[in-house]
């Protein structure tokens, strides 16, 4: 597939469907030609809000060999790939795809194989009493019926750890907020949470916030011809990738707790929003969620960085509404003071 292959007509009945946000009645797919312009478009801009997600969880606590990654509700198979990737190839026992559609599980299985040519691919439902090593699931909650909402309890009954992203909406993050606190006292949750209560975004009084992120595409993107016509003529923003996502396990994990100074982890939801000489960082904590005033004089560089942070987490010392002693917990950097 490349720019020029473009099949126009398939992808604005794709996204058509998508945008109505409403349960399908069976597969969409209505060839490998679908999976295959899906897959390079709007299946790649999944990939990058995987990519923001993946980028902040060690792969070294997620390999296991006691058994294979299983994606449900694979369609084109890019969430599964790319956990693939990032977990290396070697380190994967196998993968396991899951679709109501034929095709899709088709050409996910010949897109991963071709990949990893040692790769043991398998399809099919997973029988019932089989555990499951890890489960990933992406897009699927706007697509469901009671049917389908049971089969995935089912599955996740069924998974020692889960990986889930879903589009950064107002519905489909209260949504996944609700499972969240449905499966709480099962899983311990890794995030984005940087505690272990109930969720802060769904508690009365909260109604219009939700818990989501902004994934940033591959800096070279605003510059490819290509990318930026294909986003005028579907009517999309590159710049734009809203997410949630929900980290769960099984396996023992230290709980999150203050530091000696009286400093807590604070999750940064949405974006900020600066203002002259200050900032606005709508945070969950332990406390719940809401808005922390960041001063620009007490931390000058993080300041200037604030449009990079949605989803990052902050290291600080909160008191009242204001933030003090600001860190940024990076992944795999030492912790930066601001």
């Amino acid at each position: 597939m490349n720019w020029d292959q473009l099949d126009w007509t398939a992808l604005d009945r794709l996204r058509d469907l998508f945008l109505r946000g409403t349960p399908t009645l069976g597969p969409y797919w209505q060839s490998v030609s679908d999976l295959a312009n899906y897959d390079f478009t709007y299946g790649e801009r999944i990939g990058w809000k995987w990519d923001a997600v993946l980028q902040g969880l060690d792969p070294g606590e997620w390999r296991s060999s006691t058994g294979a990654i299983v994606d449900w509700g694979c369609g084109s198979g890019v969430a599964g790939r790319r956990i693939v990737d990032w977990l290396g190839g070697d380190a994967v026992a196998g993968l396991h795809l899951i679709d109501h559609s034929a095709l899709a599980v088709q050409y996910a299985a010949a897109a991963a194989t071709t990949r990893w040519p040692g790769l043991r691919v398998q399809t099919g439902p997973v029988p019932p009493d089989k555990p499951i090593s890890l489960l990933v699931i992406s897009h699927v909650l706007n697509e469901l019926d009671g049917a389908g909402r049971g089969e995935l309890r089912r599955m996740i009954g069924q998974a020692e750890t889960v990986l889930w992203v879903e589009p950064g909406t107002h519905s489909a993050s209260r949504d996944l907020g609700a499972i969240r606190d449905e499966l709480l006292g099962r899983f311990d949750i890794v995030a984005p949470c940087p505690h272990r209560e109930l969720c802060g975004v769904i508690r009365p009084g909260n109604e219009g916030h939700w818990c989501h992120f902004f994934a940033r595409p591959p800096g070279g993107i605003f510059a490819e011809s290509s990318w930026v016509r294909f986003a005028q003529r579907a009517g999309i923003d590159l710049r734009s990738l809203p997410y949630c996502y929900l980290v769960l396990t099984r396996r023992p994990r230290e709980q999150p707790q203050k530091d000696g100074n009286d400093r807590q982890e604070i999750r940064i939801l949405g974006l900020p929003r600066k203002y002259k000489g200050f900032a606005k960082v709508f945070g969950c904590q332990i406390s719940g969620v809401g808005d922390l005033v960041l001063q620009k004089r007490d931390a000058r560089d993080l300041f200037k960085r604030l449009d990079e942070l949605s989803g990052r987490s902050l290291l600080a010392r909160v008191e009242g509404d204001r933030l003090k002693e600001v860190f940024l917990e990076a992944p795999s950097e030492s912790q930066t003071e601001m």
